[in-house]
């Protein structure tokens, strides 16, 4: 029997671009929506709210799951469920629950969004969301985008940053990057790894447009092996180069470009890190990595996190966090490696 629940435990669900994906929030398995939806109207309507339910409930079932208990809820008591969700919690446990009531995609958008409105911009998270998802998931996003803001995401992305870093930035969310194919073009991958040296650290000044060019057009795998034929051109690796390059916020974009190429979940792992390192943890960035991959990669991000750091993400999220807000991150962490 161990070896059966070990071996389903390796198996992989699929994104709707072909990637494995590994989840840390499944379906449940007597998903009962009606159930679902009543235990909540109780826990909603508790005289201080009883938000143990309300967690043990909504972190543990899927995006899909969570959908069906909303139309339950309403069908039951004939109001909103997201409504009355917003009504009963507070702080960081209602941003993390509402954050679950969207889909994948609908919170990235609202993430870009939030990082763009208003005075300022938050670089740092735009950079994240677009640096780090695929084709589909950006084509997904985009659609999302204009859904509920009636903007284009180019339009938007575009008026609020300037310079080389909105060229990166564009190029990416036009999602033009090739589809991985079974054929290694060993030509290609010298080409681009020579172009890229030639583009930064052969020459003074940076030919940005290569880079850019070639970072959001070429496949993962195909970068993967430009990367590693770099350093037979160039005495730096290609993260060296790039700090050697360029600064601020492209340094920050073509650095996270590379290390989602080299290893998506470590960098992942390692914004955790650093979300929870300082005192008082950078609760923006931790809830919304949580939330954002607990449906698609959370699990391996907990492999690398264990593996790079020597503890648990598990054990660091109690240590630096507290009350309901790490009761929900600690169901959707589901289990200490």
């Amino acid at each position: 029997m161990a070896l059966v629940s070990e071996f389903l435990g390796q198996l992989t669900l699929e994104l709707g671009g072909g990637e494995p994906t590994y989840p840390t929030v499944v379906p449940e398995a007597n998903f009962d929506p009606d159930k679902d939806a009543a235990r909540i109207e109780t826990a909603i309507k508790t005289k201080g709210v009883d938000e143990q339910t309300i967690i043990d409930i909504l972190t543990k079932r899927t995006y899909n799951q969570r959908r069906e208990i909303a139309f339950a809820y309403e069908r039951r008591a004939k109001k909103d469920m997201i409504s009355a969700l917003k009504g009963a919690l507070s702080g960081s446990l209602e941003t993390v629950i509402l954050g679950l009531m969207k889909s994948t995609a609908q919170y990235d958008a609202s993430e870009i969004k939030a990082s763009i409105k208003g005075l300022g911009t938050d670089e740092e998270s735009l950079i994240e969301i677009l640096c780090s998802r695929s084709n589909a998931e950006i084509m997904e996003i985009k659609k999302v985008y204009r859904e509920l803001f009636k903007k284009e995401l180019e339009k938007d992305v575009a008026g609020d940053t300037s310079g080389d870093f909105a060229k990166l930035l564009l190029a990416l969310v036009e999602a033009k990057r090739e589809q991985t194919s079974s054929v290694i073009d060993y030509q290609r991958i010298d080409e681009d790894a020579r172009a890229l040296y030639d583009a930064g650290v052969k020459r003074k000044g940076t030919d940005v447009k290569c880079w850019i060019s070639i970072m959001s057009e070429r496949s993962v795998p195909h970068l993967q092996k430009v990367f590693d034929r770099y350093k037979s051109y160039s005495p730096y690796d290609m993260q060296e180069s790039i700090r050697k390059e360029v600064k601020g916020d492209l340094e920050k974009s073509f650095l996270t470009l590379v290390q989602c190429f080299e290893n998506k979940q470590l960098y992942f792992a390692s914004r955790l890190q650093d979300a929870m390192k300082s005192k008082g943890a950078k609760e923006k960035v931790l809830t919304r990595i949580m939330v954002s991959r607990c449906e698609v990669d959370l699990k391996k991000i907990r492999q690398e996190f264990k593996q790079h750091f020597g503890k648990s993400l598990h054990q660091t999220i109690a240590e630096h966090t507290k009350g309901d807000y790490q009761r929900a991150l600690l169901s959707l962490c589901n289990g200490d490696d």
